[in-house]
């Protein structure tokens, strides 16, 4: 099993698929993304040489919106440590203290950090909005971007080299000096935080920010440049952690029957049905104007209920709240990571870390919810009836 830990991401061995980015380093992981590559024997390429920034690129948005309002945009922050690859920096700071570290990333701004599990994501994300602002050049209903992280200042102006490297279309920083980002994040209107802090995540799911702790697996499955795939679990995810409080109170038997009795009764929302619904209003622009077979956004819904007995309640539920899921997977309790390696999600929502470590050897970008009952059962040999 692939072990993981939550702080900071994980970093795993192996080869890190096609990205098709451009060439960049952050003093952990130098050279092309191009292709598939090896890191070197310590797994964190400490012994490449970086190569600088060698320009910044004027971006514009045609006839368009350029920044959208809070309130009419869907919000993803991501921390910088998910977008970007900041291992070495992080065992400057927690080696050698701050003093240190903005010494290090003052003396370093001219090198580019190397994408993070979050990067293909956002790229993803930047892709539809692309569409949108073809079909719609005036809306503001767009995804915008934040970058969030506990850097000072300072550090900002290497982040800012990074993101023009890349030629990612991000404006909107939050640099909180190490402060808690959450009271900005609801500020912004968050509707999904990504960090690589779990305790972070907690503090957002707790002030009903949608959130989600991210990693890196070991290999990194190739996804998607102009669709934008997005998986989520059942229950503890979209939906509450009612049903998985009756499994582990009272095992499977009573699960089903639970189910049964209950089927025409809504399940309660959970963290993240906020962001399948902000999905769902983006894919309505485009089956507004014919492109609903070739639309840029697809979901999925990946759960270890079973379709008969237990499947019934979830697809109702979802209907109820006027939710369109474009794949439902119930696997009956098989694994889900040979599932989501076929269906290369840019992302997927899990709240067990058993779920996250299988989708993970798999090669895909997993996020863990720690939220529900199941947070008090977490472990590898940990198996569910209802995710």
């Amino acid at each position: 099993m692939v072990k993981m830990s939550l702080e900071p991401v994980q970093v795993m061995s192996g080869q890190v698929a096609e990205l098709k980015v451009a060439p960049s380093s952050n003093g952990d992981s130098a050279g092309s993304w191009e292709g598939k590559r090896e890191f070197d024997k310590d797994h964190l390429g400490l012994t490449a040489k970086p190569k600088p920034v060698t320009g910044r690129r004027a971006r514009k948005v045609e006839g368009g919106v350029f920044f959208p309002k809070p309130e009419n945009a869907v919000t993803v922050a991501v921390s910088s440590r998910v977008l970007f690859r900041t291992e070495r920096e992080q065992r400057v700071f927690e080696q050698q203290g701050v003093e240190e570290y903005l010494r290090y990333q003052i003396e370093h701004e001219n090198e580019p950090f190397a994408p993070g599990p979050a990067f293909p994501f956002v790229k993803a994300l930047e892709a539809v909005n692309a569409r949108l602002r073809e079909l719609y050049p005036q809306s503001e209903e767009l995804f915008d971007i934040v970058l969030v992280t506990y850097n000072h200042a300072h550090v900002g102006i290497r982040l800012i080299n990074t993101i023009n490297h890349h030629n990612l279309f991000i404006e909107r920083f939050c640099m909180t000096g190490g402060s808690s980002p959450i009271g900005y994040l609801k500020a912004w209107q968050t509707n999904l935080y990504l960090s690589a802090d779990a305790n972070k995540v907690r503090e957002a799911l707790t002030e009903g920010i949608a959130a989600a702790t991210m990693f890196m697996p070991e290999k990194m499955t190739e996804v998607s440049e102009s669709q934008l795939r997005v998986a989520f679990d059942g229950d503890a995810v979209l939906f509450s952690d009612e049903s998985e409080r009756i499994f582990k109170a009272h095992g499977l038997d009573k699960f089903f029957e639970h189910e049964k009795e209950n089927e025409d009764r809504l399940l309660d929302h959970g963290p993240l049905k906020g962001f399948l619904e902000a999905l769902g209003k983006l894919q309505k622009k485009f089956y507004a104007k014919g492109q609903r077979l070739d639309c840029p956004i697809r979901t999925y819904l990946v759960t270890a209920r079973s379709a008969a007995s237990s499947g019934i309640r979830a697809l109702k539920t979802l209907r109820a709240w006027g939710l369109e899921i474009d794949e439902a997977l119930f696997l009956a309790g098989a694994p889900k990571g040979p599932m989501l390696e076929k269906i290369r999600p840019h992302i997927y929502f899990d709240d067990q870390m058993f779920h996250i470590e299988g989708a993970a050897e798999m090669g895909t970008i997993a996020a863990h919810v720690p939220y529900g009952i199941a947070q008090k059962h977490n472990s590898k040999h940990n198996t569910s009836a209802g995710k």
